[in-house]
């Protein structure tokens, strides 16, 4: 199995007003091909630069963050190998565009010669991978439930042949009664496509859902890594214990 993304002695320190932040501190971390990687902590524990510096919209203070050999921040084309899924769907597709133009969009960026007819066709595609009509193409996203909006995030990530998936916090903004739904999405995709996914929560309840690792961050280090169901029944870290004691159980 390949090692899709390596980091070594990662870290990410801001400064502002003569202080600094430790966002992550001397991370190391590898993350390979066709895993379903879980990524979980409390707010300000290093999440969200984590996904930074994994896409290349930031990159390190120290050490270096490599996909399939390359520098990260370096890579040319790596938006198309991966493609994220965030939190509130309501803000992270455009109210103006029909969902066919939101779907297709990233095909337009990645490859602007393909014909016409290919991106109506993966349209298509997409849309039934995520349990959707494609004949819901030429409606808005306000016609839609929330749970909808997030499976049409989901297709709109698929469009372009992603490598990874990442999950940003993507079921945290929806109707308890459906998360279970749209994880269960991810999980088929997982099953299904020549997928990897990286899930990244607060909840460990969710990452259960769909991951078989687990890397649990707390003030920018890793506190624990392993295998979801190791952690979930005999967690190592006093926090991973709290977590894990804390936990709501999802409706399935």
């Amino acid at each position: 199995m390949s090692t899709l993304f390596s980091l070594r002695n990662v870290s990410r320190h801001y400064t502002r007003g003569g202080q600094t932040t430790r966002a992550l501190d001397d991370i190391t971390l590898d993350i390979d091909e066709g895993t379903q990687l879980g990524v979980v902590g409390e707010s300000g524990s290093g999440k969200t630069t984590l996904i930074r510096l994994l896409t290349g919209l930031d990159a390190p203070t120290g050490g270096e963050v490599r996909f399939r050999g390359d520098p990260v921040n370096r890579r040319a084309g790596l938006g198309a190998d991966v493609q994220v899924v965030f939190q509130d769907p309501r803000s992270s597709l455009d109210p103006r565009m029909t969902v066919r133009r939101t779907v297709t969009e990233p095909l337009r960026s990645h490859r602007p010669r393909q014909p016409s007819t290919n991106r109506h066709a993966r349209f298509d595609e997409v849309m039934r991978q995520v349990g959707l009509d494609a004949s819901m193409g030429e409606r808005y996203p306000h016609e839609f439930s929330g749970g909808q909006r997030q499976r049409i995030a989901i297709a709109r990530a698929l469009a372009p042949h992603p490598t990874v998936l990442i999950g940003d916090e993507p079921v945290s903004a929806l109707d308890v009664s459906v998360r279970a739904q749209i994880l269960n999405v991810f999980t088929d995709l997982v099953r299904d496509r020549d997928l990897s996914l990286l899930m990244v929560s607060h909840d460990l309840g969710v990452i259960r859902h769909v991951c078989e690792r687990v890397v649990v961050l707390r003030k920018g280090r890793i506190v624990e890594d392993g295998a979801t169901a190791e952690v979930f029944e005999n967690p190592q870290h006093p926090y991973t214990a709290e977590l894990v004691a804390a936990m709501p159980r999802l409706p399935v």
